[in-house]
Parts: C-alpha cells; structure tokens; sequence
C-alpha cells in the first residue's frame, strides 16, 4: 500500500460513484424528475456529488483504503418521493441506471484489458488479485495503466452485484415495481421507505456480498480469459 497506489483507486472510485450517480439524476431528469438536475448531478463533475455526501465520498473511501487497501464509500441521488409514488415503473427505471452504468464501466474495462494484450501493453499474470487483473509490460506508464483498468474493473463489479442485492436501501430493493402493475407499485415502494428496513437491509446484503462476491469475481476473470482456470 502506498500513496500512488491510494490516489489511482480513489481517482477510479469517484469517477465510477460519481457515473454511478450521474445515471441516476439523468434517468430521473429524462422520466419527469428534475431534482437531482437542479443541483448538478446530472454531470460527471464530482463537485456536487461530494457536496452531497463528502462522508461518503471522501472519509470513508479513505479510512477503508488505509484499513484493508481498497475502497468503499457512497454517494447519493435526491429524488422527489411524490414522483415515486405517482411513477413507480420510471422510479424503477431510476434506480436501474445506477448497477446498469457500473456493468457498463466493468464491460468497457475488459475491452481496454484485452485491446492492450492484443498491442502487446498488458500481459495476463499467473495470479490474480483485486488491484492486478492484468499486469503491464513495465514498471512505466503500462503498468499505472493497468493497475487503473484493473481497479476499474473489480471496483465496478463490486459496485454491480452489491447495488442489485434486493434490500433497502440498495438499488435492487427499488427495481421490482418495474415488474408490478402501478398500483402494486406504489404499496411496494410505500413498504420498503420504513428506515428500519434500510439498517436491516444494509446489515443483511453485506453478509450476502461477503458470502457471494469472492465466488463471482473469481468466475468473472475465468470468463475474462477463457481457458484459463484460477482459483
């Protein structure tokens, strides 16, 4: 652990919280809710993302890297609660965004980890760990580059599987009333609001994730490079 080591997996993690919630306040303005545009959410600038939520956005993420060297933090997306209830199908849509753009980075980083073993920048290590998905082929700018992609890669996948675990106050909590008829819908959303739900909800899918994410990030490099078969 060191402070270049910090500074590329926070560089990584805000830009892919802050897309993360950008998705969110754009879907929200695009289906009729324009309250998290009216405080520049809509925007890739971290800016008012940490003004709204610099505990998460900035102590966190650091006190976790100096404790197990990676990140975790959190930043939220305002909403209006009356366009939920009247809209529970474009609520869900809005919370879909946010899981939807870290598949997307994840999707985008397997593309650059494999455009840069076919121009002979990365090459596939013999041993895998959460920050050396790939290695480069020096100790220069590949290998900055790759330590960056491979961040990117797993902090993205844990941003994925742990915002569709379906517990309050995680993403996946909110996309089923896209299943629902309207009116079974609004009763859904109504029930899962009770904050006694969120602490429960948080405590439960961290055990989930603790339980599950290991075995799926290990299944996701296998299908990273095909024929291969860490353990």
């Amino acid at each position: 652990m060191n402070i270049t080591d910090g500074i590329l997996w926070y560089a990584v993690f805000l830009f892919s919280t802050v897309f993360h919630e950008a998705a969110h306040a754009f879907t929200a303005h695009k289906l009729g809710d324009s309250t998290a545009h009216s405080i520049g959410q809509v925007s890739l600038n971290p800016v008012p993302h940490i003004k709204r939520e610099p505990f998460g956005t900035v102590v966190v993420p650091i006190l976790s890297f100096l404790a197990g060297g990676w990140m975790i933090g959190w930043a939220s997306t305002p909403y209006n609660p009356q366009w939920a209830h009247d809209y529970p199908k474009k609520a869900a849509a809005m919370a879909a965004a946010g899981p939807i753009s870290n598949f997307i980075l994840l999707i985008i980083s397997v593309a650059i980890i494999h455009l840069g073993i076919a121009f002979g920048i990365f090459y596939q290590p013999d041993s895998i760990t959460i920050s050396g998905i790939v290695s480069g082929v020096n100790v220069g700018w590949t290998e900055i580059l790759a330590k960056i992609v491979s961040v990117m890669f797993s902090l993205n996948l844990i941003l994925f599987i742990f915002n569709l675990i379906p517990f309050p106050p995680l993403d996946g909590s909110a996309i089923p009333p896209m299943y629902l008829s309207e009116e079974t819908g609004r009763k859904y959303i109504a029930f899962i609001r009770n904050p006694v739900f969120a602490i429960a909800g948080l405590f439960i899918a961290w055990k989930i994730f603790d339980l599950i994410y290991l075995k799926i990030h290990l299944i996701a490099i296998n299908l990273l490079y095909p024929g291969s078969n860490y353990h």
